[in-house]
């Protein structure tokens, strides 16, 4: 850990970086550097090269190639599926060369040209978030359209099943490929700590720091602080502890030199004087480096913010949470349907797991505990029973070796739970039964986790978690499960509560896979 110099000036290391800062114990403020001029004149074809992300560009032309040759492909198997392929095509059975030149050339191009102009490889959606999926779509339905105006310009008869089989199976598989990559994309950055994007955070002290933990909660972003430039004031960091270098003082567009960075977020009210967030995106202009502004709306989603300009002036309109209405009857309606699905799929191995917990241990197969559900109405849970059947009894004497906070009781060890039932647990074949609760309307496939229903009165924000019908699966699950602390999970639960949405509840079911998979945080 380096040690704290009376001076905020760094020595740069080969590297570019300056040495990590725990502890602030005093400063030396520097001269401003003074500011570049208001705007940068270049050409209009002139940019600025990336400093330091450049992570992108090789990934933008894998992108490039796996699309077009999705798009080939597809194009391919939609001609040998069909033995009418050609049928009707101008000139097809005299000179195919044309024919085949539209399906394995023109068309994966026209598909490229689409995802192009459709921002399908701009680097601000990639890699994150679900606005890449949505483009990719939009890039395919502008195809088809495409495709459909041009056989009407040119009264071209063409197979409707070939054409569709193409342009679907180009979708579906370029969707996948866009998927595979950006799981590739997600392990990098996990596991190397490469591909990511090294920001410079600017703000007040608490208002960095906040960024910073939400920031680096989630590795796959990329998004990685390197250093803190505080605005309010040297004496308000003497001696807090920090996890990257404080600096005060200082030329923003210096700093970011120094350390090796490649995007300014502005934090909170840092940008609080008339003009100061202005001048300083003319500063960065022609600079290659990202200006993003993070404000004091926390957990709030991206759909529900809307920007207003009036005047010149930026507002940030914040929508109301969606309670009721058409989505929440679509989304009890797929919940309903599907829990009565998986519940006649699954009786098969409802009778084996029954089975195996009655070897186990003389009782009952399900556990049913009093839960607090939709608007603090008290219902019933189903699980399947995987402990003892003393075990109440025996939770007194272990309470003091509880491994986590909060309302709940957890051991990763917990001796009242037999092997059949660790297992069940470990695999999260145990929640199953709550689909009898989904299909009632006690719960929901996806919302908060229900709570004892005799564990306190869920005051102050945790009662807000009753807005929503508790789930079999949520944020909170996909997150960590119980390796979160409490206040963490109850952040989780309401930032669902307030930004919840169908095609988030479908995301957070195909995470949901994925982490019973591995297991993660299951005990």
């Amino acid at each position: 850990m380096g040690e704290v110099t009376a001076s905020l000036q760094r020595p740069v290391t080969n590297t570019g970086r300056s040495k990590l800062v725990r502890h602030v114990d005093s400063f030396e403020i520097q001269p401003p550097t003074p500011p570049s001029p208001s705007g940068v004149p270049r050409s209009a074809w002139a940019r600025a090269r990336r400093r330091v992300s450049r992570w992108h560009r090789p990934y933008t032309a894998v992108l490039l190639l796996l699309d077009f040759a999705a798009a080939a492909f597809a194009s391919f198997t939609a001609i040998h599926t069909f033995d009418q392929a050609r049928a009707g095509f101008h000139d097809a059975d005299d000179d195919p060369t044309w024919f085949f030149i539209v399906a394995f050339a023109l068309l994966p191009l026209g598909w490229v040209i689409s995802l192009w102009f459709n921002g399908a490889y701009d680097r601000r959606y990639l890699g994150l978030g679900p606005d890449e999926y949505k483009r990719v779509i939009r890039s395919g339905v502008a195809v088809a359209a495409t495709v459909s105006f041009l056989a009407f310009a040119t009264k071209t008869d063409l197979s409707r099943y070939t054409v569709g089989t193409a342009l679907l199976g180009a979708l579906l598989l370029i969707l996948l490929g866009r998927i595979l990559t950006r799981f590739v994309l997600h392990v990098i950055r996990r596991n190397v700590g490469q591909a990511g994007h090294r920001m410079v955070l600017v703000g007040t002290l608490p208002e960095c720091l906040e960024v910073y933990r939400s920031v680096t909660r989630s590795p796959a972003a990329g998004l990685v602080p390197v250093a803190i430039h505080i605005t309010d004031g040297y004496a308000a960091a003497r001696g807090i502890q920090t996890p990257i270098p404080i600096y005060a003082g200082r030329d923003v567009l210096a700093l970011v030199r120094e350390v090796g960075g490649d995007t300014i977020a502005v934090c909170g009210s840092a940008s609080a004087e008339p003009g100061e967030l202005r001048r300083l995106a003319w500063q960065l202009e022609g600079s290659g480096v990202d200006l993003v502004v993070a404000p004091q709306l926390t957990d709030i989603a991206g759909p529900r913010v809307h920007i207003r300009p009036i005047e010149g002036l930026p507002l940030l309109h914040v929508e109301e949470p969606t309670l009721s209405g058409p989505a929440l009857l679509a989304k009890n309606l797929l919940d309903r349907v599907a829990a009565g699905v998986g519940l006649l799929c699954l009786i098969p191995l409802f009778v084996v797991i029954g089975l195996a917990i009655k070897v186990s241990d003389r009782g009952p197969v399900f556990f049913r505990q009093p839960r607090v559900g939709h608007e603090g109405r008290t219902f019933r849970v189903w699980k399947f029973r995987t402990m003892y059947v003393d075990a109440e009894d025996r939770l007194a004497s272990l309470v003091d070796r509880n491994e986590t906070d909060g309302m709940l009781f957890k051991m990763k060890q917990d001796p009242r739970v037999f092997s059949v039932g660790r297992f069940l647990r470990a695999s999260s074949l145990d929640e199953l039964p709550q689909l009898i609760n989904v299909f009632k309307g006690e719960m929901s496939l996806v919302g908060p986790r229900p709570l004892p229903a005799d564990d306190g009165d869920f005051l102050g924000d945790v009662r807000r978690r009753l807005l929503v019908r508790p789930g079999m699966t949520g944020l909170w699950q996909v997150s960590g499960r119980s390796d979160l602390s409490w206040d963490e999970a109850v952040r989780l639960d309401l930032y669902y509560v307030d930004n919840w949405s169908l095609t988030y509840d479908l995301s957070i079911l195909w995470r949901t896979v994925g982490v019973v998979l591995a297991r993660k945080g299951a005990y």
